[in-house]
């Protein structure tokens, strides 16, 4: 079922193409310092037989995400979290613009403050559909400023810094269900915007020390 913004249709006579909004890509290629103007996909083809096989799981994956939606839609998160796959895929499996930019982050003009204003940011929101844009307008500074900012402050990204709250929060979800309610792992993780349920038990594991379903099962 096609959900608003992202699609995998039949492309006449033997391939299917998946659809997603321009901006996704323009987003995330803003922030290896290419301005959204400037950036240009210059090939369809992939610049590897692995990342070939990298796309053709990531489309595999959003098959059956759109087939699974039901009459109910897929959840906000979970549909920006798809979408956000699908364009960080496509940028680096395509030749584009991205691939011929060495991004070196300028001098660090961000203030210790303003990542902290950023970081309640992230912490206040991190239930809701969040860009990179939205926590450097929350913060006051560009996209780029804001990574060079979180680098040099956090030794992580924004969105980095993001997806390890949401981490957290689903381990405090998980400690708190009970699988008897029939609370699961699946529905914990998606709920925090965790699509590729594989890599959240790896970064899980690799951050809490156990699997999450050994943290449910406590």
């Amino acid at each position: 079922m096609p959900q608003a913004g992202l699609d995998v249709v039949q492309d006449w006579p033997a391939c299917e193409v998946v659809q997603f909004p321009v901006e996704a890509v323009t987003r995330i290629a803003e922030q290896f310092g290419v301005a959204p103007a400037d950036f240009r996909f210059d090939a369809m083809t992939a610049v590897s037989p692995a990342a070939n096989r990298r796309w053709l799981a990531t489309h595999t994956y959003l098959a059956r995400l759109l087939d699974t939606a039901g009459d109910t839609g897929i959840p906000v998160l979970l549909l920006t979290a798809a979408i956000d796959t699908a364009a960080a895929a496509a940028l680096s499996v395509f030749p584009n613009t991205t691939m011929r930019v060495d991004y070196v982050a300028g001098p660090d003009r961000v203030p210790p403050t303003t990542v902290r204003r950023a970081v309640a940011y992230i912490d206040a929101h991190a239930d809701q559909p969040v860009t990179g844009e939205d926590i450097a307008a929350a913060a006051g500074v560009s996209v780029r400023a804001l990574q060079a900012g979180f680098r040099r402050h956090l030794d992580t990204t924004p969105l980095g810094y993001l997806r390890r709250v949401r981490l957290e929060r689903a381990h405090r979800d998980l400690q708190a269900a009970d699988p008897t309610t029939g609370a699961t792992v699946a529905a914990i993780a998606r709920r925090w915007g965790f699509t590729d349920l594989s890599r959240f038990a790896a970064d899980y594991r690799r951050t809490f020390g156990r699997l999450p379903r050994h943290t449910l099962h406590h």
